[in-house]
């Protein structure tokens, strides 16, 4: 089976023109494909992607929540990019801090929040009350796949340890992208940063004016169709106004913390491989017996990095 599915992704590789290295360019120098006649379809690319091509999600960086309807969503935590409220929610998760919380607000084509209302619990121990602005991080150290095209919201774009970034090469600072399913914390104004004990995700166009404004701290892997398809709250905000027409949390847990054989396992393309490249070109010029004339461009939002449940 394995050497089918290499044999396929070689096919795949031929259809198109050569693929970047596999080393992500260094950030900053860009990299500008042509357009390409009769590129792969992006479904048949991921479906060939060697096992090398893809990353498992740490435990400890999996948030698994379970809604009182049943539903679940599990989260990707990234530490790489905020590991201060990216420990907090490990901590709070921990403590049980969103057992028998609830997602208050849904706002059409933004974001679905959830939380408690800090004031009605203490913070367990360990949790920062006051964690830096962990809005941008420093270039040093991060090897970007840069995305070729042009970006509305930065000087750059790109891929990096399998995360949406934007990037600044001259301040050497980089940033997670609020792009569709990407979670973020809820903050007061500031100084304030939030805890990570507010959380939302993006279920709508992404709100890039966010960026840097907010500490990205993960993404939706699983369970983005039971947040999106909830009715819209109507107050200011989307706020829900009723409190018995909030959605329970049943429980959220860190998928570290539970026994081996009640942990879900998921895996994301890695962006530095072959396979990764090949999509984006796929999704930059999109063939197949639909499309009669490829795009040539492509959006970072646009280019949804593949994940799917471990085998």
């Amino acid at each position: 089976m394995l050497r089918l599915a290499v044999s396929a992704f070689a096919l795949a590789v031929a259809a198109c023109n050569p693929a970047p290295k596999t080393e992500a360019p260094e950030a900053g120098k860009g990299w500008t494909p042509a357009p390409v006649k009769g590129a792969t379809e992006p479904t048949a690319v991921v479906a060939a992607a060697p096992a090398d091509a893809w990353r498992d999600v740490a435990p400890e960086n999996l948030l698994l929540m379970e809604l009182g309807d049943g539903s679940k969503v599990a989260i990707e935590l990234a530490p790489e990019f905020a590991p201060v409220h990216v420990a907090n929610i490990r901590a709070l998760a921990k403590a049980g801090w969103w057992d028998g919380a609830s997602i208050y607000r849904v706002q059409d084509n933004y974001v679905v929040q959830w939380g408690v209302n800090a004031g009605d619990r203490p913070l367990p121990a360990g949790v920062v009350k006051a964690p830096p602005a962990e809005y941008v991080r420093s270039l040093d150290g991060l090897a970007i796949r840069p995305l070729g095209y042009p970006d509305s919201y930065a000087s750059a774009a790109g891929h990096a340890l399998g995360w949406p970034v934007a990037y600044d090469p001259a301040a050497k600072t980089a940033w997670l992208a609020h792009c569709y399913g990407m979670v973020g914390a809820g903050r007061d104004l500031s100084p304030d940063t939030g805890t990570g004990g507010e959380l939302y995700a993006v279920i709508g166009h992404a709100p890039r004016h966010l960026d840097r404004n907010i500490a990205t701290v993960g993404r939706v892997l699983e369970g983005i169709e039971t947040m999106t398809a909830r009715k819209r709250g109507t107050e200011a905000l989307g706020m829900i106004k009723e409190a018995r027409d909030h959605i329970p949390i049943k429980s959220a847990a860190i998928a570290a913390d539970l026994p081996d054989a009640a942990r879900p396992r998921f895996q994301v393309m890695r962006t530095d491989s072959d396979a990764f490249s090949l999509y984006v070109k796929g999704r930059a010029n999109r063939g197949g017996e639909f499309f009669d004339v490829p795009a040539g461009g492509i959006d970072l939002c646009n280019v949804n990095v593949p994940t799917r449940r471990a085998q």
